[in-house]
């Protein structure tokens, strides 16, 4: 890795943090089949956002709702487990360097898709947008933190905050599920035990799938599942 405040690092950061911000927000990706339909609808959900279509676990075991809000907390999510990591960097100020990027790969996916999947075309309105995104982001910084060092009834409280809005309710009206509260806090968990073992400059090699579809770090195991119901 490069020395510490030096234009390589800044150089190396932005490709790496870029690379890596492409595997977070790959986790709970989204598209909205309607429009490369001439005139159709894009649905909506009962709070008015539009209603995409998305694969993988977070969705189709998880249940969560395919939607700009619901991807941008995923993605946050894995956003986070890496900055964990990267605390671990030889100086604050790498860290600074690193945590800039990410955040800025975040905010330039995030508006392209405003302007292109949801056609908020006003740059106003996405720069509205956008700081409240930021503003979020400091707060899921804080929450999972605080649940990292209080435990995790205080961590499982944070992921449902952020990723079912607090909701004691499903998508389709049923009762909570805290057993998928309780297997992202296993995921998170892992992850991060994980992580903890692979040299930053080896991020992206680890998180991201291997030959033959193999998950990496970043991917459904099998085993969060086992630890939540009680078979490990």
């Amino acid at each position: 890795m490069p020395r510490p405040g030096t234009a390589a690092e800044t150089y190396v950061a932005y490709g790496m943090t870029q690379k890596l911000f492409e595997v977070c927000s790959s986790q709970a990706d989204y598209s909205i089949p309607q429009l490369s339909q001439k005139g159709a609808q894009v649905p909506k959900t009962e709070a008015g956002e539009d209603l995409g279509v998305g694969e993988g676990w977070w969705y189709e075991d998880l249940g969560l709702v395919p939607t700009f809000s619901t991807w941008s907390q995923v993605t946050f999510l894995h956003m986070y487990l890496l900055t964990v990591r990267l605390r671990a960097l030889p100086s604050y100020e790498s860290l600074q360097t690193y945590s800039r990027h990410l955040i800025d790969h975040f905010s330039h996916n995030a508006e392209h898709r405003m302007d292109v999947l949801h056609g908020l075309t006003s740059r106003g309105i996405r720069n509205k947008f956008l700081k409240d995104l930021f503003i979020q982001w400091r707060g899921v910084l804080a929450a999972y933190d605080e649940g990292l060092v209080k435990g995790d009834a205080v961590l499982g409280a944070a992921v449902w905050r952020n990723l079912w809005k607090a909701s004691h309710t499903g998508p389709h009206g049923e009762d909570m599920d805290w057993t998928k509260v309780a297997r992202v806090v296993a995921y998170m968990r892992r992850v991060l035990s994980e992580l903890s073992q692979i040299n930053e400059a080896d991020l992206i090699l680890h998180i991201s799938p291997g030959p033959g579809g193999k998950p990496g770090i970043f991917g459904y195991s099998e085993l969060d599942k086992q630890l939540v119901d009680g078979k490990r």
